[in-house]
């Protein structure tokens, strides 16, 4: 099966549009509200740490376990892929119509426009978890690579992901070396006996560790103080989030991941891979395999995460090799079903929800954070156990994606996307149906 036996559509900006591509982004879109809602409508610093506080019911702890094992940073997986592919199509584009220049002038400020916008759903919309900023950059950064031969894709963007399992496997020795020190150290201390210096060290570790426990608790209990306020006290917090995540660091490990499956995206564009274009049996195979690796990777860091205790831990180094295989089983299950007629059917709403997805990212935080959960709204915050957020993200993603197949029936493009393209375009797009290609709309009066 091929994306042309799918079929293509074009944008009023000329940008092409690919079947497989929307509906893999429109279920992408609408699976990060699963990621997200939880730090929407409870604690985003328990989720760092103790995460049962959040709630751990029977049913909150089978919530968790599918989220944790089937989507957790698939989602977001799947839209970093993406947009390496997107890259493919915008500059293949661009570099055949005009000169090279204007096409690198052209791509960047698109991620200018866009990293505009995340600041103003981090500052205004008040969503530190942000990634269109993220996704802005990482695409800035990987653009000198957009022509090289897929082979190199892969073997750049695997490089940058499994450095973690290097990094992370040796964690996993270290950390196995000083509890067995830290054990010692406390013999050696029953017995009246002198520390060696690594025994010192595992003490240090073992009490910056209860420090970091205690100072996360801590933090758990401000959040929940600071949301369950005021709503210049809600404001603030955010604010203060987000301060938070770019102190510790966090934003270059974000880059670096989205940018490392950017490139893994382009190189599976460019081999036919993410639009359909390969077998339903090479499909069906490759499901199998990926989904062998991933479960059995995710499966074990799940039951690593609910044990209690100090013990080395895996998850550092095994998390991205078990994220980047759920996600390409996510994808190639897409496009397995998407090679038969009920798949197909089964999946044809999500296309709509893909091609309005940038506007239902944003409906999202506006649902989540200014009408159910914060001091303004309904004042949700905290009522809720992982099983009830969870069933909320299913409610809201039916009502966005019901809503995106009535709005792409009438309107050429959604309104965030309407706003960013036309900002790139430098010129107001047609948004109407029933407005031509050629010409902007005129400007509404009153």
């Amino acid at each position: 099966m091929t994306d042309t036996a799918l079929g293509t559509a074009a944008e009023p900006d000329g940008a092409p549009r690919l079947l497989n591509l929307d509906i893999l982004r429109g279920i992408a879109i609408l699976g990060i509200l699963f990621m997200n809602i939880n730090d929407m409508g409870a604690s985003m610093n328990a989720s760092f740490g103790d995460f049962r506080y959040i709630g751990w019911s029977a049913a909150d702890q089978v919530a968790w376990w599918i989220r944790e094992v089937v989507a957790s940073g698939t989602a977001r997986g799947m839209l970093e892929m993406l947009f390496g592919a997107g890259m493919v199509i915008l500059t293949g584009r661009l570099v055949d119509d005009e000169r090279r220049w204007a096409a690198l002038k052209r791509y960047y400020w698109r991620n200018a426009v866009l990293f505009a916008f995340g600041l103003i759903h981090i500052f205004i919309l008040l969503w530190p978890g942000d990634i269109l900023h993220s996704y802005a950059m990482a695409a800035l950064v990987i653009f000198p690579m957009r022509n090289l031969r897929p082979r190199l894709l892969v073997m750049f963007g695997l490089a940058m992901s499994l450095l973690q399992l290097a990094g992370g496997g040796m964690g996993y020795v270290e950390s196995g070396r000083s509890i067995a020190a830290y054990e010692a150290a406390q013999v050696a201390q029953a017995a009246g006996r002198l520390l060696t210096d690594e025994q010192k060290a595992a003490v240090k570790r073992r009490a910056e560790r209860t420090e970091r426990l205690a100072n996360n608790a801590k933090e758990v209990a401000a959040e929940d103080a600071q949301r369950s306020g005021t709503a210049a006290q809600w404001v603030r917090w955010q604010w203060h989030q987000e301060v938070a995540i770019q102190g510790k660091g966090i934003e270059v490990f974000i880059v670096w991941e989205a940018a490392s499956l950017m490139l893994i995206g382009a190189a599976l564009f460019k081999l036919g891979v993410l639009q359909g274009s390969l077998s339903a049996r090479w499909y069906a195979a490759a499901t199998v395999i990926a989904y062998l690796f991933g479960f059995a990777i995710r499966i074990a860091l799940a039951a690593e995460s609910v044990r209690t205790g100090v013990f080395p831990h895996l998850t550092q180094a095994l998390y991205e090799p078990g994220r980047i295989a759920m996600t390409l089983g996510h994808i190639f299950l897409v496009n397995w079903l998407l090679a038969s007629g009920i798949g197909a059917r089964m999946l044809a709403p999500f296309r709509a929800v893909g091609q309005t997805a940038l506007s239902v990212y944003i409906a999202q935080t506006v649902i989540a954070l200014w009408v159910l959960y914060p001091p303004w709204g309904l004042a949700l915050y905290g009522r809720s156990g992982w099983a009830v957020l969870m069933l909320t993200a299913v409610a809201i993603n039916i009502a966005l994606a019901v809503l995106a197949n009535w709005w792409v029936e009438r309107y050429r493009m959604a309104p965030v996307e309407w706003a960013w393209r036309s900002l790139v375009a430098g010129r107001r797009l047609p948004f109407r149906r029933n407005a031509p290609f050629g010409a902007p709309e005129a400007l509404a009066v009153g």
